[in-house]
């Protein structure tokens, strides 16, 4: 028999959302939490879908999400067609499973069963959910975050529902994510015969050396908490192809990830320095698209860890590797942040899948979270 949260998960992840687009899964998300008490603030801007549910009064919970997908590549890689969700040996199969509509389906299924249990239950149980984190996050969490602080709102205690898992429910969870800030950076020169370089100026010539010398800055050597702020070179681009012309100019991009002992400031003094020292011809734009968190432990990350611990039998471990989170927004509330989702092994692949058992753990422990927090 399929259970009540299997189905949820199936039903969203039939539509095929692929980021920014929503396609009516907040529509079914929105009736379910409706239907058990909560208050629905639609918050959509252009083509993102946002809402802000909540229940009760007082000290906010609240779980964060989104409904968008990436794209599931080709249909002839997969097991099944991505957007028809189908069983095999205890594994949910679908684009969306695991990263996150499985999450999803979890929060709402606790929800759901929590309120049930506790109907006059103290604080107030709330969620975010946006359509846009899997794509430019411009019109999704960051706006809901600051149409909520515009209205005086707060989120004291949040759970996003990322894959933050490794290979059992909860055995690592998230308590914060580096920030990161990328260098468009042109080097321009003269175009010339490559035969007569006496007439030209090659930007590759004098790009090197720069090069070598960023990607040698010392800025940090991280802290109990993070790793030491990494650089990596993600493109690299000059002239068209043809082998007899200088090119006029050389494009590099690079990326920093950054930790809480070095700021963004920090690492574009540091390089406009090593530009400059050099009397390079250059032009250079910068996109941050997050500052670095950290939730140190708290009532939140004690309720999670505890209830892990009690219902999965783990000790869990605390990280804040991999790539930034919607979390980077909902800190500018200092809110107590933590990300507890599905395993994360094929997430983004063909194939995308979860356990079934894991579904019904993750709905037990975020129940067990509201319980703690809420009674």
């Amino acid at each position: 028999m399929i259970s009540s949260i299997t189905k949820l998960a199936q039903k969203l992840i039939s539509i095929p959302s692929i980021s920014p687009q929503d396609l009516g899964c907040q529509d079914i998300m929105i009736n379910f939490l409706k239907n058990i008490g909560f208050k629905i603030k639609k918050i959509n801007i252009n083509n993102t879908k946002n809402f802000w549910a909540t229940r009760g009064i007082g000290k906010t919970l609240t779980f964060a999400g989104h409904t968008d997908v990436v794209p599931a590549g080709n249909f002839k890689d997969w097991k099944n067609n991505p957007f028809n969700p189908v069983i095999y040996n205890d594994f949910l199969f679908g684009r969306g499973s695991s990263d996150m509509k499985g999450a999803l389906a979890c929060m709402m299924i606790a929800s759901e069963n929590f309120i049930k249990k506790f109907p006059d239950h103290k604080g107030r149980l709330s969620f975010l959910i946006t359509s846009d984190e899997e794509s430019s996050a411009i019109d999704g969490t960051k706006k809901v975050v600051d149409y909520l602080i515009s209205k005086k709102d707060k989120i004291d205690y949040c759970i996003i529902g990322e894959p933050s898992s490794s290979s059992e429910i909860g055995d690592i969870i998230k308590n914060g994510r580096r920030g990161s800030i990328t260098a468009n950076l042109t080097i321009h020169g003269i175009q010339g015969h490559i035969a007569y370089p006496h007439l030209a100026d090659n930007p590759i010539h004098k790009g090197l050396p720069i090069i070598s010398q960023i990607m040698s800055m010392k800025l940090d050597n991280g802290n109990i908490f993070f790793p030491p702020t990494s650089l990596n070179i993600a493109n690299i681009h000059a002239g068209d192809g043809n082998n007899n012309i200088i090119p006029s100019s050389l494009f590099v991009q690079f990326n920093f990830r950054f930790n809480t002992e070095t700021s963004d400031q920090e690492i574009k003094s540091n390089f406009i320095k090593i530009l400059n020292d050099n009397n390079i011809n250059y032009s250079l734009k910068w996109y941050l698209s997050g500052q670095p968190f950290l939730t140190k432990k708290g009532l939140l990350i004690d309720t999670v860890m505890k209830s892990i611990t009690n219902l999965n039998k783990i000790q869990p471990i605390l990280s804040t590797d991999g790539g930034t989170s919607d979390g980077r927004f909902i800190s500018l509330m200092n809110s107590e942040i933590v990300e507890l989702g599905l395993t994360n092994e094929t997430i983004h692949k063909s194939n995308e899948c979860v356990r079934i058992s894991h579904l019904e753990k993750l709905t037990i422990i975020y129940e067990d979270i509201m319980r703690i927090i809420l009674t």
